[in-house]
């Protein structure tokens, strides 16, 4: 049965920090909605209504455009141990790029990772736990190195041409680009 919570309790955080995975969700009012699945240790609890992830250059930048026209976000943890449990965060995000005024602030909550194009602040609005009954029983191997060797071996100015080049979303919504390439570091 689910349970509602107006903000993230201990119980709530410290399955968010057990988990190497998790799921985010958007949708602008027309168009795809998208659901990507983000790992590393690039999630954070800032307040019991905030939370914020780091996001890596990829193949797009749905989220970024999606929360530019409408905000609307969801966050899934799913235990995939025991105990069974589905963890959602519904609310309303904003992208913060490296070139932005609250970025430096933001950005010493992270370790910085190669390729980081900006981090994603959510205020939550409501909290949602599930049994996850049905989710499977599975065990972590190990972190994927692919994304972040590629980003080692770009040069940082071909780099931040490509994202420049990438200012729309799938749908032609429009995206503010990085204007920096970020080699990794600790903030």
């Amino acid at each position: 049965m689910a349970e509602f919570f107006d903000a993230l309790n201990e119980k709530h955080v410290a399955m968010i920090a057990k988990q190497p995975l998790f799921f985010v969700a958007t949708a602008a009012a027309d168009g795809r909605i998208n659901l990507s699945p983000k790992g590393y240790d690039a999630f954070r609890v800032l307040t019991p209504t905030q939370v914020a992830y780091l996001d890596l250059g990829g193949s797009g930048n749905e989220t970024h455009a999606h929360l530019s026209v409408d905000g609307r976000i969801t966050i899934m943890f799913c235990n995939f141990d025991r105990p069974a449990l589905i963890l959602r965060l519904y609310g309303r995000g904003r992208h913060v790029l490296p070139q932005d005024e609250e970025w430096e602030g933001l950005a010493a909550n992270f370790t910085l990772l190669p390729g980081t194009r900006q981090i994603f602040v959510i205020d939550i609005e409501s909290v949602q736990t599930s049994c996850g009954w049905g989710v499977p029983f599975m065990e972590m191997s190990g972190e994927r190195e692919t994304l972040q060797k590629a980003h080692r071996q770009s040069d940082p100015q071909e780099w931040v041409d490509k994202m420049q080049g990438r200012n729309r979303s799938i749908d032609g919504l429009e995206v503010r680009p990085t204007d920096r390439f970020i080699a990794g570091e600790t903030g």
